[in-house]
């Protein structure tokens, strides 16, 4: 495992991927625990005004990925599209601490926050490529171990966060995530050099980009992924609530699960990547969804905080598989157009975290926490059908002449 590691680094600028990548991970977890307190508490939203507002900016993220994609197969320098990108996101962070009106701040964040949603999938598509040109034969482990660094920055970023809000409040909270991201900007922009473009296959790209929505082979396991990203995000939300509320926990025991899940999560994520030679991502996915099924009956019926505990080994693996796996699957099914593969990825994974954080609470208070469960379990066997249903083609890559036909 050690020599496999060691040799994604061949990769023509994987250690610049595995740094942007780190700085992002962490520089998304400085602010993210914060923000919500920041606008409610400090700059006075209302929770229905902050649930507005967070629609609005991440929807302004899946428009411009949306629009990017189209191109960014087809002849854009994917690395001026990173380095407005991430400048973007420098500008959106620091708008915070300079707009005092909810609707300014809504339309500048939105528009800045949008610009900026294309750094992650597209520094992923370049890996993509690189691994391609480099002829690497590792390509799952390679997309797997730098999905796994924002996982490790997701784990650091909150300990950065904290010590940061003590010595210099919101003020350093906000621009602490902007000069990491004006890191990323100039890393970019001094050692990722400009892809090769072979102008013959252009047009065979284009029709790929624009037409992916039309087969089914892509577009039901997108609808699954969507449907796994609801389920996750309702996870992070519920899952506190029902240990202290329905389980008669404590703080300690939210602790206690919650860092058990995401500490197994890289190892796990590592280790499924290893795999990717010897199991299909495929396969990989229809697993997830029994794992996520059995889940969620374990929780259905928890009646004691510890019974969550043996079962994060279950959660941990379910994102991991989804999280990790989930890019190389997109990038190996649209192998012609990574920027559209990791778009498709990402738009599904925003959407769902919409969806799931706003179904969730819903849910919840209508009908009870676990009811709740028992939807997600739902969810993960209508996934599992789709995934099943597709298997038949799950080693044949889709070529562009195909989805060009549907």
């Amino acid at each position: 495992m050690y020599t496999r590691l060691k040799n994604l680094f061949a990769i023509k600028g994987y250690s610049l991927f595995v740094i942007c990548l780190l700085l992002i991970g962490i520089g998304i977890s400085i602010t993210s625990p914060y923000l919500p307190l920041f606008l409610t508490e400090d700059f006075g939203m209302s929770a229905g005004a902050f649930g507005i507002f967070m629609a609005i900016s991440s929807l302004g993220g899946v428009v411009v990925n949306s629009l990017i994609a189209k191109h960014s197969d087809s002849g854009m320098d994917r690395r001026w599209i990173i380095i407005i990108a991430a400048l973007s996101a420098a500008i959106g962070y620091a708008s915070y601490l300079v707009f005092h009106n909810f609707f300014i701040l809504l339309i500048v964040v939105a528009l800045f926050n949008g610009l900026a949603a294309p750094a992650l999938p597209q520094i992923y598509a370049s890996a993509h490529e690189s691994a391609n040109a480099s002829k690497s034969d590792d390509k799952t482990l390679a997309i797997s171990t730098l999905r796994s660094l924002v996982s490790l920055g997701f784990l650091l970023g909150p300990l950065f966060g904290t010590l940061i809000l003590a010595l210099a409040g919101y003020k350093g909270i906000f621009l602490g995530t902007a000069v990491i991201y004006l890191i990323v900007a100039s890393l970019v922009f001094l050692f990722l050099q400009k892809r090769k473009i072979v102008q013959s296959n252009t047009k065979k790209k284009k029709s790929s980009d624009t037409s992916w929505i039309k087969n089914r082979q892509i577009r039901l396991p997108f609808i699954a992924f969507f449907f796994l990203f609801v389920i996750n995000t309702i996870h992070l939300i519920i899952t506190p609530l029902f240990i202290v509320n329905e389980l008669n926990g404590t703080y300690r025991d939210v602790g206690v699960v919650v860092s058990i899940c995401a500490g197994l999560e890289i190892p796990i994520m590592l280790g499924l990547g290893a795999l990717g030679k010897k199991i299909s991502n495929h396969t990989l996915m229809i697993y997830g969804c029994l794992i996520v099924v059995i889940y969620y009956g374990i929780l259905s019926v928890a009646t004691h905080p510890w019974q969550l505990i043996p079962a994060q080994l279950l959660q941990a693996t379910f994102v991991a598989i989804v999280m990790g796996i989930g890019l190389s699957y997109f990038t190996e099914r649209l192998p012609n157009s990574p920027g559209v593969a990791t778009t498709i990825y990402y738009n599904g994974s925003t959407i769902g975290r919409l969806v799931g954080s706003l179904g969730g609470g819903f849910i919840a208070q209508i009908a009870g926490v676990r009811s709740v469960f028992w939807m997600c379990l739902a969810l993960g066997v209508f996934s599992f059908l789709i995934f099943w249903r597709t298997r038949s083609h799950v080693e044949m890559e889709v070529p562009s002449e195909q989805i060009r036909s549907v």
